[in-house]
């Protein structure tokens, strides 16, 4: 025993440091509101659909006219040719400049599509970050509620110590009066043990609960903080649910995944319809500009032409239309387009598997919550049964008509009622906001 004391106090003390540093209270909505800022996967997110959103400014901006210019020096040694028609060695220097342009008139309605496509792309890519979001939101408050479960779980434990710890009291009493042998003592010493190392236990995974959360959070344990104990609805036996296939019925229309995938097969006819653009000719417009000046160039009399004159004269501009009609491209759009078609069928199933996991997520939770329900209510009523026949059993034992092996088992059957209760509780808490939060209900506590 002396041993066991010593290891609790020990584990006391770890846990005493772990939390000593935590000055703050955070309520659920605090702890979700910091992971939504600060998360690194969401941030890593966020930049995916800054990333989608160029891509739409991008498909916007390709139906604008380019615009380019240019410039060049050139610089020639050796013979050339006179205005005499003669060959002499010049070397002559020349300065080359011009500007095009060139915007698309027609190509099948492609930039069309592409701007709805991305559009539609981008609009998916903000789904997927509300799912990521709401994953956050979901493992948060399952680890929240796991929390209030182990600590209301040490509270179960010290009352029960501190029962065992007034009969051992009164049995050394006894023993010492005479009235008991002194293995009844020895018996309560180690029931007390053991509770002691439960204790010690269930404390060790109310840290590692913690730890868990701080680290959902990305906090290191020096900024550790204690979480706020909200007021939790009462379950009662005649509480109803939301069943399963309402619940889904209207997560089909709320919930992000999916949306996202609803988008992506839209997405995906907009890429049919641009790879059919490609069977239509194209038709563009293009524009041109090209002027030169060169130090040797001379009139027929051999003077030199000034700056002002050759680009008066060399100057040259051009406007035209180019009609692109496709007539046979190694069968490349054929292909395309059956491509395209194929990807729309993937898409239609990626969006039914979607479906499908949202239907057997939500069936879960809800079984699962209807099952820690009756275990709820029957483990209540085995709860209030077996306060009564421990205080019977306590009395009796208090008198000598009952040893400390039966009381010890009447005493352990009880706290493990206490423990599957509060299990059931928080279990059917967690399963019933899961199915709350798929009806598009905010987590609140």
């Amino acid at each position: 025993m002396k041993h066991l004391l010593i290891l609790f106090t020990a584990a006391a003390f770890v846990f005493t440091g772990f939390t000593s540093v935590a000055q703050n209270v955070w309520s659920l909505q605090k702890c979700i509101d910091y992971a939504l800022e600060n998360n690194i996967q969401l941030k890593q997110q966020q930049l995916n659909t800054q990333y989608y959103e160029n891509q739409v400014s991008q498909a916007k901006s390709n139906r604008l006219p380019n615009f380019n210019a240019q410039i060049g020096n050139d610089n020639s040694f050796g013979r050339s040719l006179t205005y005499l028609n003669t060959y002499k060695n010049v070397n002559s220097s020349s300065v080359s400049g011009g500007a095009s342009t060139n915007f698309t008139i027609f190509n099948g309605f492609q930039l069309t599509n592409t701007i709805e496509k991305q559009e539609l792309d981008l609009q998916a890519t903000l789904k997927d970050l509300q799912k990521a979001k709401d994953d956050m939101i979901l493992n948060i408050a399952g680890m929240y509620l796991q929390i209030l479960f182990a600590e209301e779980l040490v509270l179960v434990d010290e009352a029960q110590m501190e029962v065992t710890k007034q009969q051992l009291s009164r049995t050394q009493q006894l023993v010492e009066a005479g009235s008991l042998a002194k293995g009844a003592q020895l018996e309560i010493e180690a029931q007390l043990a053991r509770e002691e190392l439960q204790m010690v236990n269930d404390n060790n995974n109310l840290q590692l609960y913690y730890l868990g959360l701080y680290q959902l959070l990305e906090l290191p344990i020096a900024e550790s903080f204690k979480i706020e104990k909200p007021m939790l609805p009462e379950i009662k036996a005649n509480i109803s649910m939301a069943n399963s296939f309402d619940v889904f019925n209207n997560a089909l229309h709320v919930r992000p995944e999916i949306q996202a995938a609803q988008l992506r097969v839209k997405s995906a006819e907009k890429y049919l319809e641009i790879a059919k653009g490609n069977y239509y000719p194209n038709l563009a417009f293009n524009a041109n500009y090209y002027n030169l000046y060169n130090n040797k160039y001379t009139d027929i009399n051999g003077a030199d032409i000034a700056f002002g004159d050759q680009l008066k004269n060399n100057g040259r501009s051009s406007l035209g239309l180019t009609l692109g009609i496709p007539i046979f491209n190694q069968f490349q759009v054929k292909n395309g387009v059956s491509n395209a078609e194929i990807q729309i069928q993937d898409y239609q199933y990626r969006l039914q598997t979607s479906s499908n996991t949202l239907r057997k997520e939500i069936e879960q939770a809800y079984t699962n919550a209807l099952a820690a329900l009756n275990r709820y209510i029957s483990t209540e009523k085995a709860v209030v049964s077996m306060q009564e026949a421990f205080r019977y059993v306590e009395e009796k034992f208090n008198v000598g008509m009952v040893n400390s092996v039966d009381y010890n088992l009447q005493k352990n059957q009880l706290t493990s009622a206490q423990s599957q209760l509060l299990q059931a509780k928080y279990e059917y808490i967690f399963r019933t906001k899961i199915l709350d939060f798929y009806n598009g209900i905010p987590i609140e506590l």
